[in-house]
């Protein structure tokens, strides 16, 4: 499978799974729950896209900066939202998958840069631990910024742990970027991965049946990589995601109830 089937896939799961979050409550429970179950494994496909993509780009550089704007984007997409388009329940919700894989690249290379040139890549480092100071220190800088909670801070210094799906999924998305060429470690580490997350949402989750190890699903697509990357809508992704999500959320919000 190329680089564009799996994301395909990925966009089609995330649809799902949106479905799902936004219309619990309206649709049928044991139906939010399955579309739930299949959206586990719609980040850690565009996870892997992003890894492989980031391998293969042209300039690193603006790869990053894409991510980082498309997290500005919907960092400031949000405050609208939630401004202009209020609801009494959980809202339109915390979606940044751009920061994310932005803090999955920078780290990714930082560590390859860090063997080359063990100068440059502690200044790399030092940029990173700045960053995470600055996210602690700008509300006292920013006082506009404390009107804000974690969320909206976070789009603007990113926060490796404060991010949609935490340091562990960068941690993966690291594994997945070094262990491209060793699928069967790759996959014995992503399983591992799995079975942990099925623990922690067992023993830290809020009473209910553990969901986000179903990503175990994404296995499959994700050995079946081709190398190739396929057609290329290289914009239509940023787009897609959030006129989805608002899609989702103005119907579910102010049309079916």
């Amino acid at each position: 499978m190329s680089i564009f089937t799996l994301k395909c896939i990925a966009l089609y799961l995330m649809v799902l799974d949106h479905i799902g979050f936004y219309f619990d409550g309206v649709l049928p429970a044991g139906l939010t729950s399955v579309l739930r179950i299949l959206g586990r494994s719609s980040y850690p496909l565009f996870l892997f896209c992003m890894t492989q993509g980031y391998r293969h780009t042209r300039s690193r550089k603006k790869y990053l900066l894409r991510l980082y704007f498309g997290n500005l984007f919907m960092t400031g997409f949000m405050i609208f939202v939630e401004r202009y388009f209020p609801t009494d329940g959980f809202g339109y919700g915390f979606h940044n998958i751009f920061l994310s894989m932005f803090l999955t690249g920078v780290l990714i290379s930082t560590i390859e840069t860090f063997p080359q040139d063990k100068k440059k890549g502690l200044i790399m480092a030092g940029c990173l631990f700045v960053l995470q100071l600055l996210f602690r220190m700008a509300p006292g800088l920013l006082p506009v910024l404390r009107n804000y909670n974690g969320d909206i801070i976070t789009g603007i210094f990113p926060n490796l742990v404060l991010n949609e799906y935490g340091l562990l999924f960068i941690i993966l998305g690291i594994a997945m970027y070094f262990l491209h060429d060793k699928k069967d470690t790759l996959a014995i580490v992503y399983l591992l991965f799995c079975i942990a997350q099925y623990s922690d949402e067992w023993l830290n989750g809020e009473g209910g049946f553990p969901t986000q190890w179903f990503m175990v699903l994404a296995l499959p697509f994700i050995l079946r990589y081709n190398g190739e990357r396929g057609k290329s809508f290289k914009y239509f992704f940023y787009i897609f995601y959030p006129a989805h999500t608002f899609l989702l959320f103005y119907l579910a919000n102010f049309v079916w109830r």
